[in-house]
């Protein structure tokens, strides 16, 4: 299997198969989202189209980076998330960097957007589709977040090399800026366990796919159970 390993600025034409890694802490909460029983997460382009949708369909949740703000139920937390009942609900998601990542490659044929806690999911559904070549997007500091790098390479890894050991990959994005940002509070939206809550290797079994829906559904995130 080919990789290639991108910033979002770096993608220059659409890939067959992306992989939209954000650790700390879209796609975290993304699965958390979907391990809590939401139908589906709604990827918005902008704050303002996140909070047109949630007045179009007010019984969704709607969520965002930083600290809590009026429309927006609440904010880009698994920790904070785990008190929001999500349970059969639809949730709108907007963030900095992961949001638009997955956006950044929508036209892809396949999309999977991960982090370490569907890691060994999203490595196995890349096992079942045998594709040739993958993009890793690594959405984080402009590409160069050392947590979303290591989780890509983590994931890449265990699709060729199933045993292989997430230990030093989580060493790594342990070290990294963003989780030094989240445990001395420089980010705002922040709960005490979201670090250790990032870096739980292969929590749930499933991977999250990402696919238009239509004009007013631009682009929206499912779980699918990897057996």
């Amino acid at each position: 299997m080919g990789t290639r390993f991108l910033g979002i600025a770096d993608l220059v034409e659409t890939p067959s198969v992306a992989v939209v890694v954000d650790v700390m802490r879209a796609f975290t909460v993304a699965a958390w989202a979907f391990a809590q029983g939401a139908e589906k997460i709604v990827l918005a382009e902008s704050l303002d189209e996140a909070l047109a949708l949630k007045a179009r369909h007010p019984d969704w949740v709607a969520l965002k980076d930083g600290p809590p703000a009026p429309g927006f139920d609440a904010v880009n937390s698994p920790g904070l998330l785990r008190s929001v009942d999500v349970g059969g609900r639809t949730v709108v998601q907007k963030t900095t960097a992961g949001t638009a990542g997955a956006l950044a490659v929508k036209d892809a044929p396949l999309v999977l957007c991960a982090g370490f806690v569907v890691a060994e999911a999203t490595a196995q559904l890349l096992r079942t589709r045998k594709s040739d070549s993958v993009t890793f997007v690594v959405t984080g500091d402009d590409g160069q977040a050392d947590e979303d790098l290591a989780c890509a390479q983590y994931i890449a890894r265990r699709t060729t090399e199933a045993g292989t050991d997430a230990a030093e990959y989580l060493r790594r994005a342990a070290e990294s800026r963003a989780a030094a940002e989240l445990a001395e509070g420089v980010r705002q939206g922040v709960h005490p366990d979201d670090v250790a809550l990032c870096l739980e290797a292969d929590r749930f079994p499933f991977a999250m796919v990402a696919a238009l829906e239509g004009s007013l559904i631009p682009n929206s995130l499912r779980g699918y159970p990897v057996l």
